[in-house]
């Protein structure tokens, strides 16, 4: 009675059983074809951008998400095996403040480096290559990390950890990140090769900007200018300088600044000896760096890392140096950047090349203009000054009063000295400009000039002679050593209405004359000043004479040898 209750019931729970499997089944596949159409989005996904930085973090959160991973990153690998740039995902702004410093591609990550396959761990910890988390991370516990290639070269590695629900990454999850890695290399290489047209095209465009504003004469701080600016366009950096050396030589300073932080690092220089940028203009050698040096230390306290330096020329005509930097923890310029760069600063180099020879130009056609007019005053002005002066000299014997024989001689004196001070003048025309300071002459005249409040009145000045030409730097110090202790002795001590100075060179010296209508010098005063002169003529072979003109007052002649 019993077995004939329960010979029914033992087909229906097979049943019940094969249904339950069959659910489970069904379930099993329609995850599966869930994970499948996520997995068809996320490719799409990821490769819908084409910036490259975007691709890089839109490729770690749809891994993250595809897998059910708390957190997840990704390190670009550099060319020494380490991490150039890692880009996290599931850490709070919070998170990511009290983390020490990012990983350099050691221990377990460096594993991957080297060994560029998936490694699945249910715990980072018991792995032997682990060598813990630094500072102020989070901890980690199960751990997934696929290489990402591009074409046959490891760009970076894919690193997912601690699976939510609190269990271990699968062969399934395994299988999906290594076809998500697979899309995201065609992305990286697609997003590449848009950067390098993109890069191109805004190259060509500014050389042939560049190449209008050379050919069309504009100044080099409009070139250089415009070259900062779109080294900045070109490149994505976030900082772009122009540096040229000071006035010292001895150290190099930004002119020019593009960027967010260009404000902040205008007053910046850096030595010839002790900087990358100094290394750079004195050897004309292009440098990179993943970071700037210690020595640089104010441009990564400003929060700057990747560094591009680029000379202005090459060889012995550097003329300065292209600086470009990225904020801490972007992508390094890249080989292309450099190429173009170097390209690109050789038109800068041109553009100052061609600005020095348009200076040398137009100096020479001064000096030109210049030795006309002094050839002009010379062969016509002072020949007919001169004929008119010996035509006057003839007349005066002619003339019996003696007032109209008076004036005819003073005006042939004062034509004597208009003739003296056309000459002096066709000296000063004559003589080559000088780039490293004042001339001798403007040394003379602001030295009386500045005499004037001192004495009241303002001494007469007469230079005859090539000044600038004939006399050598050491004398030239000497004569203004001695022209201002005779100006000095006239106003400490001659109590003088009227001075003059008279600065005369020939072929065989110089003479330095100062008069005066004052109280002349006594014979018990003292000489100690006028001893100095003396020495001072003497250590050069000259001489120093003092004499007593019947108008009163004094005569000093200083005279040196040439």
């Amino acid at each position: 009675m019993r077995e004939s209750e329960q010979s029914p019931l033992l087909p229906s729970m097979r049943l019940d059983d094969l249904l339950a499997e069959l659910q489970v089944r069904l379930q099993a596949v329609l995850a599966t074809r869930d994970r499948v159409h996520a997995l068809m989005e996320a490719v799409v996904s990821v490769g819908s951008d084409l910036d490259l930085e975007t691709v890089l973090r839109r490729i770690v959160e749809t891994a993250t998400r595809l897998v059910d991973a708390t957190y997840g990153a990704l390190g670009v690998v550099g060319q020494e095996s380490t991490l150039i740039q890692f880009i996290p995902v599931g850490l709070s702004e919070e998170e990511i403040a009290k983390i020490e410093h990012w990983p350099h591609g050691l221990g377990l990550l460096g594993l991957l480096i080297k060994d560029a396959r998936p490694l699945r761990l249910g715990r980072i910890s018991d792995h032997p290559e682990s060598y813990g988390f630094p500072p102020g991370h989070p901890p980690m516990g199960t751990f997934l990390g696929v290489p990402v290639r591009v074409r046959d070269e490891v760009f970076g590695n894919l690193y997912l950890t601690e699976k939510r629900g609190g269990g271990e990454f699968d062969e399934e999850d395994e299988a999906i990140v290594i076809a998500l890695a697979t899309a995201a290399g065609v992305a990286v290489e697609n997003a590449r090769l848009y950067e390098e047209t993109r890069r191109r095209e805004t190259w060509l465009q500014a050389s042939s900007e560049i190449t209008t504003r050379l050919l069309s004469g504009a100044a080099p701080h409009e070139v250089l200018s415009m070259m900062a600016t779109r080294a900045h366009q070109m490149t994505g950096a976030d900082l772009v300088q122009v540096l040229l050396p000071g006035p010292d030589g001895k150290r190099l300073h930004v002119e020019y600044a593009e960027g967010d932080g260009g404000q902040e690092t205008t007053g910046i220089t850096f030595g010839l000896d002790d900087s990358p940028a100094g290394q750079v203009f004195r050897t004309g050698h292009a440098a990179t760096a993943d970071d700037l040096h210690d020595r640089d230390s104010e441009l990564r306290e400003l929060g700057y890392g990747p560094e591009l330096l680029i000379p202005l020329g090459s060889g012995q005509t550097v003329r300065g140096v292209l600086a470009l930097a990225k904020w801490s923890g972007r992508l390094p310029f890249s080989a292309a950047d450099l190429r173009m760069l170097e390209a690109f600063a050789g038109q800068a180099a041109i553009a100052l090349e061609l600005a020095e020879t348009r200076r040398h130009a137009e100096r020479l056609g001064l000096l030109e203009d210049r030795d006309r007019i002094a050839k002009d005053l010379h062969d016509v002005v002072i020949q007919r000054l001169f004929a008119i002066a010996m035509t006057l000299m003839s007349t005066v014997r002619l003339v019996d009063r003696p007032e109209a024989s008076n004036r005819l001689q003073q005006a042939v004196n004062e034509l004597d000295e208009t003739i003296r001070q056309i000459r002096s003048t066709i000296f000063a025309l004559q003589a080559t400009p000088e780039t490293t300071g004042p001339t001798l002459r403007g040394r003379i005249v602001d030295l009386v000039e500045s005499a004037r409040g001192h004495l009241g009145f303002m001494p007469g000045l007469r230079m005859e002679g090539q000044i600038d030409n004939q006399v050598p730097e050491e004398v030239a110090e000497q004569v203004l050593a001695v022209l201002r202790e005779m100006l000095s002795n006239i106003v400490r001590h001659a109590k003088a209405s009227r001075a003059g100075v008279a600065v005369e060179v020939t072929g065989d010296g110089l003479t330095l004359t100062v008069h005066d209508n004052g109280v002349g010098i006594p014979a018990e005063g003292r000489r100690s000043g006028l001893r100095n002169l003396e020495e001072r003529a003497t250590r050069l072979g000259g001489t120093f004479e003092i004499s007593s003109p019947d108008e009163g007052g004094s005569s000093l002649r200083w005279r040196v040898p040439l």
